[in-house]
């Protein structure tokens, strides 16, 4: 059974950063694009940032130039770098991940706090 596994979460001041990582384990094979959605208290999911295998990649406006997604394809692990962190990215953060197949994957979440 495959899962996702999100790590690097934590509290940080405003104007700091901090790298989130997931990694794919298991039977996850053939991974197309990979993703990070976030989920702040009393609001919906949304998506922060997308991957595809080739390296395209989309960002929600809030966070474009602040925020950088990458991923390591041998190790079906990706990345979000978050710099310049504010109060309002304040969420727990969710890694995804879709196959070929159009199988979709979910990490656990990994909770990022923002506050002085």
């Amino acid at each position: 059974q495959g899962q996702l596994v999100a790590s690097g979460g934590g509290l940080v001041q405003p104007g700091g950063s901090l790298k989130l990582s997931c990694a794919a384990s298991g039977s996850i094979f053939r991974i197309n694009t990979m993703g990070w959605y976030r989920q702040a208290p009393g609001k919906q999911r949304e998506l922060v940032a997308t991957i595809t295998n080739s390296g395209t990649t989309t960002y929600v406006d809030s966070v474009k130039g602040r925020f950088t997604i990458s991923r390591d394809n041998a190790m079906n692990t990706v990345y979000l770098q978050m710099n310049s962190l504010k109060p309002e990215d304040t969420a727990v953060y969710y890694c995804s991940a879709r196959t070929s197949s159009s199988v979709s994957y979910w990490g656990q979440g990994t909770r990022v706090t923002v506050s002085s």
